[in-house]
């Protein structure tokens, strides 16, 4: 039964009151008087709120503040800094402070917990009372860390609060997500949260190409002390993570032994793989349409034909397969910076990479493939290119298989690739050319999507970024990258204020599928508690450690 206004037991979950709404519109938000024992100064950009309506609780978010007056001669004339009793005379009166309102969810009065909040399509009516959100409110709306299903993974707090708002990891692995911000504000440490969350509740097996070994094992902290290293996945995870090196010699050289070390053969490289390297490599359209001509006549051998050619020899191959001369040199003289990579090799003997990091996903293990010193462009966006092909080949025919039996056996892990960087794989451009973008157009049908981490949001292409469901973004200045960041998203005029007003640190705008509204979140300490909640193998008991190496090297082994 619905408890009325007057119960007392209703009476002790409410927030203390902070306003009264005054105006607005369901388009345009609404407007609270914030009531003048309140300070002005406490009401911040992205705080969580709840206005009280006669048949619904509205959940909202302050997005503006201003200063405002009944009688423009108090402006006119103010006060000076001694006259404290006349100020205190005005506040409230003929001086007083307005807050601006987003209401995000509302949920009728005396709902049960399964009704759940809903989108708004009302509004509270005049002198509506505003309350500041308490944790039962957050907890309504985000859920809380430790229920049964593992679906709930706390991300950080709201403002001024201290209660977890946590992503619905579920939600969160079903389609692509987005983590941004500009240089410096942490998208790495971020990035490590969200991955944490879903290796932690394990929602999707995960592949990272780590262009800057920031994700595997030990990176420094992102105060940029250089005495201050956290914990990787793998020191938190043990046997759920396996490290992958192409720069086995700088993995060493860190304390750390890989689990496998990678090598690519020539054979393995299509041009498929080569085309999205035009804008880093500089070639122009006529030189992919001569790297066609070649693998037509000599298929996987092509690259490894081209690269034996030298100085005259191409041209007069060019003339033998009918292709452009100065194409097909130019072309040669580019590729040939492939050489330079130590972990390219004429012939693999250790077994194929991409097999073996298909073996580790599809026992539930998750890959961090680490460049180590091998930090080009142009190698993260070839190595990248090569492996998330063949893997996405893979589970499209796992897929298939599925789809036709309907087995559960069948059914491939949910499979998210992290990447770094990403506009330069999926700017309008490129995302035509690589695999990325058509995971990112395929919304998981296959059950592969996307963690794209970057600082340019607005380099990627508009149909990549409506596909984006979850997007944690910290600070951006730039109004092209913000508009990108909300593109798709209503009542962006205020979120664009709230996100151009984050702090530099530990602070994030969380929007999308993974959470019911959009919230200001001070993100969760990476810290020795973290790395508890998480089960690292290092807190752990002895007899407990022992137990879950010993389980986690069946996993990968077997029981031989």
């Amino acid at each position: 039964m619905a408890k009325s206004k007057g119960d007392g037991a209703t009476a002790k979950t409410r927030g203390e009151a902070i306003g009264v709404i005054t105006k607005g519109s369901l388009v345009e938000g609404l407007e609270m008087k914030l009531d003048s024992a309140q300070n002005v100064e406490d009401m911040k950009a992205g705080k969580f709120v709840v206005i009280e309506g006669d048949k619904n609780d509205f959940f909202s978010m302050v997005t503006d503040m201003r200063l405002d007056a009944n009688n423009q001669e108090v402006l006119l004339h103010p006060p000076g800094r001694e006259d404290d009793i006349l100020r205190k005379v005005l506040a409230g009166t003929s001086t007083y402070n307005i807050v601006s309102l987003r209401p995000m969810l509302m949920m009728p009065k005396g709902a049960v917990d399964d009704d759940g909040p809903r989108p708004v399509k009302a509004i509270p009516s005049h002198f509506s009372e505003v309350q500041e959100a308490m944790e039962h409110d957050v907890a309504k709306i985000f859920g809380k860390e430790g229920d049964p299903e593992g679906r709930y993974f706390s991300i950080g707090n709201p403002l001024d609060m201290d209660t977890q708002v946590c992503l619905d990891m579920i939600r969160f692995a079903e389609r692509s997500n987005g983590i941004f911000g500009k240089t410096g504000t942490g998208k790495s440490f971020l990035t490590r949260l969200a991955l944490c969350g879903l290796i932690h509740y394990d929602k999707a097996v995960n592949l990272i190409f780590d262009m800057h070994n920031e994700y595997g094992f030990k990176a420094m902290k992102e105060n940029g002390s250089s005495s201050t290293f956290v914990k990787g996945l793998k020191q938190l995870f043990g046997e759920r993570v396996a490290i992958f090196s192409l720069d086995p010699q700088s993995t060493r050289a860190r304390g750390v032994q890989a689990d496998h070390e990678v090598y690519i053969s020539y054979d393995q490289i299509t041009v498929e793989d080569i085309a999205p390297l035009q804008d880093e490599l500089r070639l122009n359209p006529t030189a992919v349409e001569s790297a066609y001509l070649v693998y037509a006549i000599y298929k996987e051998r092509w690259l490894r034909t081209l690269l034996a050619l030298e100085g005259p020899d191409v041209e007069e191959f060019a003339r033998e397969i009918g292709a452009h001369a100065g194409s097909l040199v130019a072309l040669h003289r580019k590729l040939k910076r492939l050489e330079n990579f130590p972990f390219m090799v004429s012939k693999v003997t250790d077994g194929d990479v991409v097999d073996r990091i298909m073996e580790y996903l599809d026992k539930g293990i998750n890959v961090v493939l680490e460049f180590g010193q091998q930090t080009s462009m142009l190698c993260y966006l070839l190595v990248a290119n090569i492996i998330a092909r063949r893997i996405h080949e893979m589970y499209v025919k796992k897929s298939e298989r599925f789809y036709a039996t309907q087995r559960t056996e069948d059914q491939p892990r949910q499979l998210m690739i992290t990447i770094e960087e990403a506009h330069k794989f999926l700017n309008p451009t490129a995302a035509k050319q690589t695999i990325f973008g058509t995971i990112a157009r395929e919304m998981r049908k296959y059950y592969v999507s996307l963690l794209v981490v970057d600082q340019r949001p607005s380099s990627i292409d508009d149909e990549v970024l409506s596909q984006i469901g979850t997007r944690i973004t910290a600070l951006l200045n730039d109004e092209k990258d913000i508009q990108a960041v909300l593109t798709g998203v209503s009542g962006t005029e205020g979120l664009r204020s709230v996100l151009a007003s984050l702090d530099s640190k530990q602070q994030a705008l969380i929007l999308g599928h993974a959470v019911p509204m959009p919230v200001v979140v001070k993100t969760r300490d990476y810290d020795t508690q973290f790395y508890k909640d998480m089960g690292c193998l290092d807190d752990l008991p002895e007899a407990e450690r022992k137990a879950k190496i010993d389980k986690g090297t069946v996993a990968l082994y077997g029981d031989n």
